[in-house]
């Protein structure tokens, strides 16, 4: 039995950028122009009675951004395209790392007044250490934006790879003819208004300069003479080092304006890979042996990348997001969570298209599916339908800002400790329990972690919490070589000590230094700055 069919069919992709570069907008118009979404919601207008179908939660609404990664699914030129909207704001990055693991491609949304700005690069840093292909979209070309020279130039040299023009933009701001498009040679002549359609657009072919020449005057001479620059500068598109992370395919348009995004639609099957191996591991004699899957394996593999608390506040219920890595999931399998040995019985499973789900049929490799459950999943599981595999690379950073949970009102002991439970295993924010007991202890890469969970407690769990600061600067994840030198340390230093919400033993740090005198103190002792899944760290010391 071969899936090889279905797998090739499938492209799954996040789309990064910098908050406000346009990101979520983008999202909305790839959906609208595959048929998925009838009517494009505007992000930006928080009173208004459409909201991107993409940001659900309410203080997405409140605040016009995304916080939350979200699913969507779509069917465009007969191929399932799986699409990954990801939180621009740098203090939700951590829910950006994990989504990368899940995808086989990245488009990178670059703001063209604005070039490449600061949560880009950290983004483009992750999909360079996993050589994640990106295909490259300059937003925005109906502002006054940056010579689109200056712009490639900037993105070589951020991403460290040469960019490859697929079109090129004719003006800029009110004077925006259009854009080239190298491939089809033709010019798209742009015309403003968010309802337009591809089919609305005027096509010109580049076989009569003459009449685009007239009716673009100097801006055409000006695009010509770039885009000759450019295209002379650029190595001619290669799929081969595309693939391997090597080179950027580069777009141009308007967003908000429909522009520019049907060649984007048509580059992501193109262009973009359908799923590849899956490095995991094997436990053989207790051993683990490294292991490649393959998206035609016959066996059903998947990894939870994400774990969503309460999507639907009338249910209660968590869905795990699991992007399948081999063979074929069908309603009513036998699955198990390799962490526990316990078999998953969801009481749904879904696919997305943003807020509305519908019951999965089957899915294949590179599908992101959901599994609706009460518990029992955590951020990095494997699921399979038999084999004892481990997949890795699902990322957690130690926070860097720390806070301290106060109740206001005691009797809510119990509905704040579910509360932190599912935050914490979802992964929204890093809870840590002290071993010498005490209040709990919020970590977070972003202050604006602590609002959001402040939030969410409130309106999900009904519980009023004070979050107050602490001497607390840093965490490390903690291993030994033996039991008794960890013994020997957990004895120093019972006070510094606590559990993550996987059961991990951190070391919590007051300053830079303390991490330096307890490796002098305790040399066979490792602090781990990154922990690659439940109770295993990774990364390097110190």
């Amino acid at each position: 039995m071969s899936y090889a069919h279905e797998t090739r069919r499938r492209r799954t992709f996040a789309i990064i950028s910098h908050p406000d570069a346009g990101k979520t907008t983008l999202t909305e118009k790839l959906l609208l122009f595959s048929g998925a979404i009838q009517i494009a919601g505007s992000v930006k207008a928080r009173k208004a009675s459409r909201h991107a179908t993409s940001d659900w939660m309410e203080i997405e609404k409140q605040r016009g951004i995304s916080v939350a990664s979200s699913v969507m699914q779509m069917l465009y030129r007969d191929h399932v395209v799986n699409l990954l909207d990801t939180p621009g704001h740098k203090d939700f990055s951590e829910d950006t790392y994990r989504v990368l693991t899940a995808v086989d491609s990245a488009l990178m949304v670059i703001d063209a007044a604005n070039g490449v700005e600061a949560q880009t690069r950290r983004l483009i840093e992750v999909c360079r250490q996993r050589d994640t292909p990106i295909i490259t979209f300059v937003n925005k070309m109906d502002r006054e934006v940056r010579d689109p020279l200056d712009i490639l130039d900037e993105v070589e040299r951020e991403l460290g790879m040469p960019c490859v023009p697929m079109t090129w933009p004719v003006g800029q701001g009110k004077g925006f003819g259009g854009i080239v498009n190298l491939r089809t040679q033709a010019m798209t002549v742009f015309e403003s208004g968010s309802e337009r359609r591809p089919q609305d657009f005027e096509t010109v072919p580049l076989t009569d300069p003459a009449s685009l020449k007239a009716r673009f005057g100097h801006d055409w001479d000006t695009a010509m003479e770039s885009m000759e620059l450019a295209t002379g500068a650029s190595p001619a598109f290669d799929r081969e080092a595309f693939l391997a992370g090597k080179q950027t395919p580069v777009f141009f348009g308007s967003g908000v304006n429909n522009f520019g995004v049907m060649e984007v639609l048509d580059a992501l099957v193109d262009l973009a890979p359908s799923p590849g191996p899956r490095k995991s591991s094997l436990l053989v004699n207790r051993q683990p042996v490294e292991k490649t899957v393959l998206p035609d394996d016959e066996g059903f593999a998947g990894v939870v990348f994400k774990v969503q608390a309460n999507m639907d506040a009338n249910h209660r219920d968590r869905i795990a997001f699991v992007r399948v890595a081999s063979g074929k999931y069908t309603p009513g399998m036998k699955l198990k969570v390799q962490r526990t040995a316990k078999e998953l019985r969801p009481t749904s499973v879904v696919t997305f298209m943003s807020q509305r789900r519908e019951a999965v049929d089957e899915a294949y490799a590179g599908d992101i599916i959901g599994f609706t459950t009460h518990g029992g999943v955590q951020l990095g599981d494997t699921i399979t339908d038999g084999a004892n595999l481990q997949f890795t690379g699902l990322p957690f950073f130690a926070p860097e800002l720390f806070m301290t949970v106060i109740l206001k009102n005691p009797l809510r002991t119990k509905q704040l400790q579910t509360g932190l439970d599912q935050l914490g295993e979802e992964g929204a924010i890093q809870v840590f329990k002290p071993e010498i007991g005490g209040p709990m202890l919020l970590g977070a890469v972003g202050q604006l972690q602590f609002e959001v969970v402040q939030h969410r407690l409130k309106s999900e769990y009904d519980c009023d919490v004070r979050l107050e600061g602490c001497q607390y600067t840093g965490a490390r994840w903690i291993t030994a070589d033996t039991p008794a030198e960890l013994r020997e340390f957990t004895n120093a230093y019972p006070q510094r000590l606590a559990l993550d919400a996987a059961g991990t033993l951190a070391y919590l740090c007051t300053s830079p230094y303390d991490v330096r005198l307890a490796q002098e103190r305790f040399p066979k002792i490792h602090f781990h700055p990154l922990r690659e899944h439940a109770g295993l760290a990774l990364g390097s010391a110190g």
